[in-house]
């Protein structure tokens, strides 16, 4: 499961388990409201074939009068009481004496005793819940025996028989409650674990990324570093020798009597300082793409290979896969530089007729692919750079490495070659 699963599934569990808990909490606030009223209107619509006298009809009227006072003083007294408590006991305590008295004056008054069989383990310690719960039956048996007390022995025997059977009906119904509770907080514990654990991921996650961050710009540092240090060499390869060579050229000019000699020499001068620009343009091109400038990766890189195959005369093909994002400039420089030299390795080496490109974002990671149907090569045998100061395959795993990525070559001689560099996806931090 994803974490965006997990998230909506412990919300969804977490929304029913409070719904669950308001529809509870208004049964208990209202609930002995109602069945007072349905147990006062069918009691006392019964009361002349029950045989209720004047004086119980006072005294059932003062003691539903108790009832509403009671339920009134419980309803804001429990706000500051969720749980069992001394009040809690007490308030029980009292309802079941009036529900008891009640029951007694008119055994049709159980309707609104059988409220004590709801909120008892909410209301009374736990040492006390079977006992509340008994007394209620007690209630309850009375009533359906045909009223309290019990007239005769045989009104006794079926009391008692009918007390037996709801007691063990009580002592189940307490039994799968105390099941559904165990796991209520089972669930409630795992939730709370889920979100613990949730946290600490996204903790980690965020605390990756800004690793990650961090190590982008220690390899960027490290590539400016390295791209330095490479330019220095070329300067001192290229055009500080070139420039050497000029001014040798035009010293033996200046000091030549023969002007076929000091023509000769002059040309000489003048092209090198022709392959001393090519040197100097090739070396800034090198530092920053400049494709990137108006475009995304994704249009540079189709510019890119477009205008390589319209150059070169090979079909060549770009294709992106994926949702295509902003990524970081370096990531993005990064791709396109490897994607050139991979060009241009295969224009100067893989005669080949067709070339594909494939930009792939896929997660976290984004894939550039190269591959040609052209001559191949033994990779294990490949010079670590190409003719002419390009960087080679060595090269281009270097600038794959800069950013934490990778380079992978697969080729053979005759059958192609394709190249593949794997970067982690950096979005742009801008």
């Amino acid at each position: 499961m994803s974490e965006a699963g997990g998230r909506v599934s412990d919300n969804d569990a977490m929304t029913r388990t409070a719904a669950v808990d308001e529809r509870w909490a208004a049964f208990h606030r209202w609930g002995p409201y109602a069945l007072l009223a349905v147990g006062t209107l069918v009691a006392w619509s019964a009361a002349d074939a029950i045989g209720m006298t004047t004086g119980e009809r006072r005294a059932s009227g003062a003691l539903i009068g108790a009832a509403v006072v009671l339920q009134l003083w419980w309803n804001r007294a429990a706000r500051t009481r969720p749980g069992p408590s001394p009040a809690g006991t007490c308030y029980y305590a009292v309802r079941w004496a009036i529900g008891f008295a009640l029951t007694w004056l008119n055994p049709l008054f159980a309707f609104y005793a059988v409220v004590g069989y709801f909120g008892a383990q909410y209301l009374l310690p736990r040492r006390l819940c079977r006992a509340g719960l008994f007394a209620t039956a007690v209630t309850l048996a009375g009533s359906q025996s045909g009223g309290l007390p019990p007239n005769g022995v045989m009104g006794w025997v079926l009391f008692g028989a009918i007390l037996t059977v709801n007691s063990m009906l009580v002592a189940l119904f307490a039994h799968f409650a105390a099941l559904e509770e165990a796991r209520s907080r089972a669930r409630v514990e795992t939730i709370a674990e889920l979100e613990r654990t949730n946290a600490a991921l996204q903790q980690a996650l965020d605390e990756n990324a800004a690793l990650h961050a961090q190590l982008l710009v220690q390899a960027r540092e490290a590539g400016v570093a390295d791209e330095r240090r490479r330019l220095a060499a070329e300067i001192h390869d290229t055009l500080a020798q070139g420039l050497t060579g000029i001014i040798a050229q035009l010293q033996v000019v200046a000091a030549a009597p023969d002007p076929a000699l000091g023509r000769e020499h002059l040309d000489r001068a003048l092209a090198l300082a022709r392959h001393s620009l090519g040197e100097a343009r090739r070396s800034v091109h090198n530092l920053s793409p400049v494709a990137l400038a108006e475009d995304g990766l994704p249009d540079a890189l189709k510019k890119t290979v477009t205008e390589w195959g319209a150059r070169t005369g090979v079909q060549a093909r770009f294709t992106v896969t994926g949702t295509a994002e902003h990524l970081h400039d370096e990531v993005a420089a990064t791709l396109l530089r490897i994607a050139q030299e991979a060009l241009s390795n295969t224009a100067r080496h893989a005669a080949a007729d067709r070339v594909g490109v494939t930009l792939s974002y896929m997660g976290d990671e984004v894939t550039l692919d190269i591959r040609d149907d052209g001559r191949g090569f033994d990779p294990l045998t490949a010079r670590e750079c190409g003719p002419g100061g390009g960087f080679g395959l060595d090269g281009m795993r270097a600038r794959a490495e800069r950013i934490a990525g990778s380079l992978t070559v697969e080729a053979e001689p005759g059958h192609g070659t394709a190249v593949s560099a794997r970067v982690p996806l950096v979005r742009h931090d801008r």
